[in-house]
């Protein structure tokens, strides 16, 4: 049987959230509060293009259900977390366009100190469960948010996730692509070195491509630009810039090259640099669902979306207490492509 990942602007039969719960991540009663009014804000906003499921750990639902209103379906299973991009399946088809769903080994990004998987590891069985479809296994450690697919053929991928310590490492480059064309269909892979500086800190995920580069169409690809040279993601965006460039695709056709300003805020209130980017949007039916930072930038990566998606309504919302946490608004979205 062949599956194919179908691209993220095709149909959606729905969307799949993870509400968040107490963890590492979110370290107080202050930040969980936070996290979930933020969650709650993008499934809304996802909601009006198509039905949304969150899935709530035991205990969640009269939280969840105060936030989130009546119109969003809960699912209740075990949750560690609610990055339901990296927790949960990745949907595929077949020949004949019946669903199926990939669960990947998830070790908390790469066996990271602070992270904790016991159930998050199962959340992809259940989900596709719930969705009524088979799930197909795989040995490789990987996750949604690390990988980017054209719908024809080509798939985004960085050295430092699924060849990155604690996850692949013992991996060849061959093996992970043979694996990765295997169960996403794909017969190209462009790898890229590394991720965006902040995505090594702390909650950091090692290098997920979706804060990166995503592509719009097939042969057009969104880039993070960064152009302040005090930030450091300057030298690596500009690395990304040119590799792709020089880059072809599965169908031969050289990468046309849409760079999108990153936010012009260099840190966060501690100090430390930020990893904000307009690329981790998410597009649902009729919709996409951009991050915003009240920054001058919001409104020129709108544009930019807006031109792309021209039948689409561009969303913004505020996602700075979801990269307090290590991600953004792809990161915490999870597809199910309409059969």
């Amino acid at each position: 049987m062949t599956y194919r990942m179908p691209a993220e602007w095709t149909p959606h039969e729905r969307t799949w959230m993870a509400w968040p719960s107490p963890n590492p991540t979110f370290a107080n009663d202050a930040e969980l509060a936070g996290a979930r009014a933020a969650w709650a804000t993008v499934a809304r906003a996802v909601r009006r293009f198509e039905p949304v499921t969150m899935v709530v750990a035991p205990g969640g639902a009269d939280s969840a259900r105060a936030l989130l209103g009546d119109d969003v379906e809960l699912l209740e299973c075990g949750l560690d977390d609610a990055w339901m991009r990296d927790i949960g399946p990745t949907f595929v088809t077949d020949e004949y366009g019946r669903l199926a769903a990939v669960d990947w080994v998830f070790n908390g990004w790469g066996r990271q100190g602070w992270a904790r998987w016991q159930y998050d590891a199962a959340v992809a069985r259940h989900v596709a469960d719930a969705a009524g479809v088979p799930l197909l296994g795989s040995d490789l450690v990987n996750e949604g948010g690390a990988i980017h697919v054209d719908g024809e053929g080509t798939v985004l991928l960085t050295d430092t996730v699924q060849l990155g310590e604690g996850r692949n490492s013992d991996w060849s480059r061959e093996e992970v692509e043979r694996e990765i064309h295997a169960k996403l269909g794909t017969t190209k892979a462009i790898w890229l070195p590394h991720g965006l500086t902040a995505d090594y800190g702390l909650f950091g995920t090692r290098g997920h491509v979706d804060i990166v580069a995503t592509f719009a169409r097939p042969g057009t690809v969104l880039v993070h630009s960064q152009q302040d040279p005090d930030h450091p993601d300057h030298e690596r965006s500009r690395l990304y810039v040119d590799l792709l460039r020089g880059a072809t695709d599965a169908q031969g056709r050289p990468l046309e090259v849409v760079e999108v300003l990153a936010p012009t805020v260099l840190k966060d209130e501690d100090g430390d640099w930020v990893d904000y980017s307009y690329i981790n949007h998410y597009l649902c039916n009729g919709g996409v669902v951009l991050c915003a930072f009240d920054d001058p930038h919001d409104e020129i990566a709108a544009g930019i979306l807006r031109r792309l998606y021209p039948e689409r309504e561009v969303v913004l919302v505020d996602a700075r207490p979801i990269f307090a946490g290590g991600g953004g608004v792809h990161c915490i979205t999870q597809q199910q492509p309409a059969v």
